[in-house]
């Protein structure tokens, strides 16, 4: 096996991640100046200014199946490229609110996408061996983003009284290179034969991914799975209620924790606790350090202790966090300590929910339904997001002392806890095919 080249491709794919985390951190750093130079209310803030993004990724993660189908996986995360370009010139250059909400929703659409081709294009070129390993460079990449985003936006922090334009804008240039190197990589050779019949150009690139193998069987195999699936059930037939509410309710849980609103509000919500603009930015950097060695650790055990295992260690870490930030504003301790709490608050999202909820929503539906039950959960997730987008600037902004915003958030954790308990099936480890028969109900 080439593993250089399947690797350098499967990273090249994978920075559509990077740009998937930038994307959604990097507004942070210009929250208030934009609040302030428009004069906005907090409502409409929160709602088209903030959140346009996240409404872009709803619609791109609804509806990026078809042109990952159609265009092919290449072709899309070419064009997702070109979106997150578009999208970080114009919103630099924006001279009004609804401008620059019409970019980031542009750049939100391949943030959404880029969620359902990169992951399928990394899983269709990777040896079975390897693929977890390789699949988990876009998961990595995510949080990668989001450090150098904070990083950014600390160092472009005192470039002028319009540093915002220059925090949002600076995004084009990693989507220039994302977009030129993703154009080197070949295109995926299931989606050539499945939807091509290309067999001779599939063959060529399975055969770089396999040196010194006859490949035919792998091509023969590829068409023969395509023909034996089942589609006669939708999605919404009564068996699959139980898969149905585990996706639905580990999104939920993943987004009432409060995770994107924190990340998205950071600088203000460190301000409110007393630090300085410059501290606080600066303390948004140790968020996405932590965040992103723990999602390391998150990575590293989610196959040995198990899903479960980790959601139980995020939950507590969850509870504790939340409820010692909510005891730091109602007390108003002074200095870092609402910083430390947060930390400790990510450190809990990255080693459980971060590292769990994608791969737990894509093991628990039935082969033929995976693409659409990975779309409801990735959908529900991200409506969510939006929502507690809209409405953070008006919590944070009805009171000087947010507490309870806080403690609301920990009790939504408690019940995530219950819910571990309770519903949560143990997937390490088990067959796919036997995951059904467990969790589908005839």
């Amino acid at each position: 096996m080439n593993q250089n080249k399947v690797f350098f491709w499967s990273l090249t794919v994978a920075l559509a991640g990077f740009l998937f985390g930038f994307d959604t951190v990097v507004i942070s750093g210009a929250d208030q100046q934009m609040q302030e130079l428009w004069q906005t209310t907090p409502l409409f803030h929160g709602f088209v200014v903030m959140s346009m993004a996240l409404w872009g990724t709803v619609i791109g993660a609804i509806f990026g199946n078809i042109p990952t189908d159609r265009l092919g996986r290449k072709k899309t995360l070419f064009w997702i490229g070109v979106f997150y370009f578009v999208s970080a010139v114009g919103s630099g250059l924006a001279p009004d609110p609804y401008t620059f909400s019409i970019f980031r929703f542009i750049g939100g659409l391949g943030v959404g996408a880029s969620t359902i081709a990169a992951p399928a294009y990394v899983s269709e070129i990777a040896p079975a061996k390897d693929r977890g390993r390789l699949v988990a460079l876009y998961q990595f990449n995510i949080v990668f983003g989001i450090l150098i985003a904070f990083i950014s936006n600390y160092l472009l922090k005192d470039v002028g009284e319009n540093a915002w334009r220059w925090m949002v804008g600076v995004e084009a240039i990693p989507a220039l290179i994302y977009t030129v190197m993703v154009m080197g990589v070949p295109k995926s050779p299931r989606w050539l034969m499945i939807y091509r019949n290309e067999r001779e150009e599939a063959g060529k690139t399975l055969q770089i991914i396999n040196p010194g193998v006859d490949i035919n069987p792998l091509l023969d195999a590829m068409v023969a799975e395509e023909k034996n699936l089942v589609h006669g059930e939708g999605i919404l037939h009564p068996k699959f209620r139980f898969p149905l509410l585990l996706a639905f309710l580990i999104a939920f849980f993943n987004q009432l924790s409060g995770i994107n609103a924190f990340l998205y509000y950071a600088p203000r919500i460190f301000e409110q606790a007393g630090l300085g603009a410059s501290t606080a930015l600066l303390s948004s950097i140790g968020i996405g350090i932590t965040n992103m060695i723990f999602t390391l650790f998150g990575l590293y055990l989610i196959d040995r202790l198990g899903r479960r295992v980790l959601m139980y260690i995020g939950s507590v870490g969850y509870i504790v966090s939340l409820s010692l930030v909510s005891m730091a504003f109602f007390l108003e301790w002074k200095g870092m300590a609402v910083p430390i709490f947060f930390f400790i608050f990510i450190a809990s999202h990255a080693i459980g929910q971060g590292a769990v909820i994608w791969v737990f929503i894509s093991e628990i539906f039935p082969n033929h339904l995976r693409a659409k039950g990975q779309s409801f959960g990735s959908s529900t997730h991200w409506v969510l997001a939006a929502l507690i987008t809209v409405f953070m600037p008006q919590l944070l902004s009805a009171t000087e002392n947010p507490w309870g915003v806080f403690a609301f958030f920990a009790f939504m954790m408690v019940l995530q806890l219950l819910f571990v308990w309770r519903l949560m099936p143990e997937t390490k480890g088990v067959p796919l095919e036997e995951l059904q028969k467990q969790l589908i109900k005839e």
